[in-house]
């Protein structure tokens, strides 16, 4: 069988005899062969490929046998992730192989370029079936725990679906740091990112249709906010990286936040994926109305001011500027959260009666819409 990994200690060349003459292969044939020039490019972008301290990742075997020394700085992995059946693991141990700000690439063909690929020339009708037929033989049995072992029996965890969210929330997941993402190499989305800290096993990330988002209660107390799912599996991990990348956007959340779904979109904008809230609501964690639950990366935007008066009261359900008629952007939502924190308004029934009445209003006459 051959090995996982050109490793460290091979030479930065390769020799292939031929008749009548030797040709020399380095690396970077390797890599111009298996993906092509574009993604050659792009990896020479991030590092120098033929130096002996970078690695090639060219066949998945048992990756545990691999001695766990840090002795490289660069890896390329030729093998698609929509081919390994065990992402967490390959990812733990490439972690585990690099050094400290070592580089690592990859690709992947993400659920919009497989249905691009496969369906750019047929109909609506039968690229919205083919569509369906593909997510339900292949997104749902590798989610339901149940499902999972006949699914990758069957599979051996070839020609997986994974969305772009999924695969750069589990390349976080495993201690790295995204440096760029193009989706536009011969059909696929390469990843190039370094190495800043240890996998992160302590935690389960979401993927069931309900769950529970870590957000910030009374007194600073972390509360699991319950809600219909409508991102992406392993979104979690990518806040930061949106920030970054886009900022917050007109509605006052990240903009162009590719870890929502198509069904997602529609779900927040009725307010449908905020009906499990009625579970915090019922444990006495939060309000039917009240400032919104926010994350602890979230809260570090907020003004130090407004910090101090949201943390002295349960989060609700329906932000104010839903009942006060304001923008939901970001401005205009902090500036409802200040208005309804500074009127003292009391945490009683009456007080929620009547913010939900005017909330109520303006959902059903106005048409307010949530941001």
């Amino acid at each position: 069988m051959k090995n996982l990994l050109l490793q460290s200690s091979v030479p930065a060349l390769e020799l292939y005899q031929f008749r009548p003459r030797f040709v020399v292969k380095t690396k970077e044939d390797f890599i111009a062969e298996a993906l092509g020039q574009n993604a050659l490019h792009f990896v020479q972008q991030h590092l120098i490929v033929n130096k002996s301290t970078t690695q090639i990742v060219y066949e998945q075997t048992d990756l545990n046998k691999i001695a766990a020394e840090r002795c490289v700085d660069g890896m390329v992995n030729l093998l698609r992730f929509n081919d390994i059946s065990r992402i967490d693991d390959f990812f733990e141990n490439a972690n585990k192989q690099l050094e400290e700000e070592g580089i690592f690439i990859g690709y992947v063909q993400t659920n919009k370029q497989r249905q691009a690929s496969r369906n750019s020339s047929k109909g609506v009708i039968t690229r919205s079936l083919m569509s369906c037929f593909d997510f339900l033989l292949h997104r749902i049995p590798s989610k339901v725990n149940y499902l999972k072992p006949i699914y990758f029996k069957i599979t051996k965890g070839k020609n997986r679906r994974l969305s772009k969210a999924e695969i750069c929330g589990r390349f976080v997941r495993s201690g790295f740091t995204i440096l760029e993402i193009n989706e536009d190499i011969n059909g696929n989305l390469y990843f190039a990112g370094k190495k800043t800290g240890e996998p992160k096993r302590d935690d389960t990330p979401s993927s069931g249709l309900i769950y529970k988002m870590p957000r910030l209660g009374k007194n600073g107390k972390i509360i699991g906010v319950y809600k219909f799912r409508t991102m992406h599996a392993y979104s979690e991990y990518l806040q930061d990286y949106v920030l970054k990348e886009n900022g917050y956007g007109p509605n006052g959340k990240p903009a162009n936040d590719f870890r929502v779904t198509s069904w997602g979109k529609i779900m927040r904008k009725f307010w449908m994926d905020e009906a499990p809230q009625l579970i915090n609501v019922i444990k006495g964690e939060m309000k039917l109305v009240g400032v919104r639950p926010v994350s602890k990366r979230y809260f570090q935007d907020i003004p130090e001011h407004l910090q101090e008066l949201r943390l002295k009261r349960k989060p609700g359900c329906i932000p104010p500027y839903v009942a006060f008629d304001m923008e939901g952007s970001k401005e205009g939502a902090l500036a409802s959260e200040e208005k309804y924190l500074q009127l003292g308004y009391k945490d009683s029934i009456l007080t929620d009666f009547v913010l939900i009445w005017k909330a109520a209003r303006n959902i059903i006459i106005r048409r307010k819409r949530s941001a």
